[in-house]
């Protein structure tokens, strides 16, 4: 009778610490089909270090801040979205479309397309010839669209009140979008930009030219090229082509912001 006891205690035993371990085992399963059900949170793929979003930074601040004084989004906001949605311009979209904001085709998109897996597989996205496309694109997207509208109700300065709001009208599926986009703004201070175009600062002007004489005039023109803009044609395209900076083209030109027109003609030193 002690030895059928102590069978059953066994046999109980091991079906208790099999069953344990099927419990565990179907933990550890739910949670990593959880993960993989998730939508993607941002087109971006890439982690950002510190020196390329800081560079990231340098090479778009000017639009960003072009754009805030000709529709009203705070230049932070814009500076952050592209840093988050094109891992600071590292990721697949943003180097091979130019695609800085995980901007969709929709209906209204009659430019290039690529395809590219985000919340479902293969989604259609805009192709830009170049990143400032992708800025202008942003811009009126934002400012155009009715969904957007009550964003432009909010301080300019507000960028806590911005982030919320872009979340809250639909532009990110991401339940931590804002918080996202305010912690790329107060890590890289990107406020300050918003605080110069507010002041009215125009960053261009900081250095000015010192006065020359005529024949130091004279010498340079000769230097000089002139360019004429053609179609598709930015301020950033034309200072890769020169390699020359765009403050300097623009300080050359008497540009304040980074608007050019087709058949200006622009002098490159």
């Amino acid at each position: 009778m002690y030895k059928k006891i102590v069978l059953i205690v066994t046999i109980l035993t091991l079906v208790s610490c099999n069953s344990s371990r099927s419990v565990i085992v179907t933990t550890k399963n739910q949670k990593a089909n959880q993960k993989k059900s998730n939508p993607s949170q941002s087109t971006s793929k890439t982690g950002a270090t510190s020196d390329l979003v800081n560079g990231y930074i340098f090479n778009y601040k000017d639009i960003a801040m072009s754009n805030m004084r000709n529709f009203g989004i705070p230049a932070s906001i814009i500076l952050a979205q592209g840093i988050l949605e094109s891992g600071a311009g590292q990721s697949k979209l943003a180097i091979t479309s130019n695609n800085h904001f995980g901007i969709k085709c929709y209906t209204d998109w009659k430019g290039e397309t690529t395809l590219y897996d985000d919340d479902r597989s293969q989604e259609c996205f805009r192709k830009y010839k170049n990143p400032e496309e992708s800025f202008q694109d942003h811009a009126d997207i934002v400012s155009k669209r009715k969904r957007y509208a009550v964003l432009f109700d909010l301080p300019k300065g507000n960028y806590k009140a911005w982030a919320k709001g872009l979340k809250d009208a639909g532009y990110a599926t991401d339940p931590q979008y804002p918080e996202k986009l305010i912690n790329y703004i107060e890590r890289y201070h990107l406020d300050e930009y918003d605080t110069m175009v507010l002041k009215g600062k125009d960053v261009s002007s900081d250095k000015r030219p010192s006065r020359r004489t005529s024949s130091e005039d004279d010498n340079r023109t000769s230097k000089s090229k002139q360019y004429e803009v053609q179609q598709g044609d930015t301020l950033y395209s034309i200072s890769k082509k020169f390699n020359v900076s765009i403050e300097e083209i623009k300080k050359q030109n008497d540009i304040s912001d980074n608007a050019i027109s087709i058949g200006q003609n622009l002098k490159i030193q």
